[in-house]
């Protein structure tokens, strides 16, 4: 993944483990500030920048990840293809694109943006918040998944009935039906009538 300016001023050159920052925003996504992951999410929580992925392969299918068992919030719950924060400064798109690579080995096709969304969701299981700007990204997964085991538990493309029947029965982030059913429109376009999203 090719490093921007961004990206290289938000990452250790040297290998030890820095603090990482979000970017703060107001009610209509300007930046006012910036905050420490961790603490951002903090109850009540910032409301602070975030991107939400969903790709979708030649059948119309969704991918899905399964967040890691060692992931410090939400592990081991089922959510869209990737989710994030931008650095400080970064651009939603070139973040969405880096962090889709980062975890699951794969350079979206045809990502484009399909609008933002905001929404306040405690996580009971962990007492933080997702307070969160979100903007949402729809794509094609056309390589092979690569997915980064630190990261991503399991994968699975899933249709929209599929989907159905798998959030009836397994654990799904808080936030998973409200980026999903706000990214919808871009979905439907993407996907065709015939997907069923």
């Amino acid at each position: 993944m090719p490093t921007t300016p961004v990206t290289a001023a938000n990452t250790s050159s040297n290998g030890t483990a820095e603090a990482i920052m979000l970017e703060l925003v107001d009610e209509n996504g300007i930046t006012i500030g910036t905050a420490e992951k961790l603490a951002a999410h903090r109850a009540p929580g910032q409301l602070h920048r975030a991107f939400s992925v969903f790709l979708f392969d030649e059948q119309g299918r969704l991918l899905l990840q399964q967040r890691a068992l060692g992931k410090y919030h939400s592990p081991g719950v089922w959510s869209n293809t990737c989710c994030g924060h931008p650095y400080p400064g970064e651009a939603p798109f070139a973040a969405a694109a880096r962090r889709t690579y980062e975890e699951l080995g794969i350079s979206p096709s045809l990502l484009a943006a399909a609008g933002t969304v905001r929404y306040n969701h405690p996580d009971p299981a962990s007492g933080l918040v997702e307070q969160e700007f979100n903007h949402l990204f729809v794509g094609l997964a056309q390589e092979r998944l690569r997915p980064d085991p630190e990261e991503v538990g399991r994968t699975a493309f899933v249709t929209a009935a599929e989907l159905a029947e798998r959030h009836a029965r397994e654990p799904f982030s808080a936030w998973f039906m409200t980026v999903l059913d706000a990214a919808r429109p871009a979905i439907r376009e993407l996907t065709g009538d015939g997907a069923g999203w």
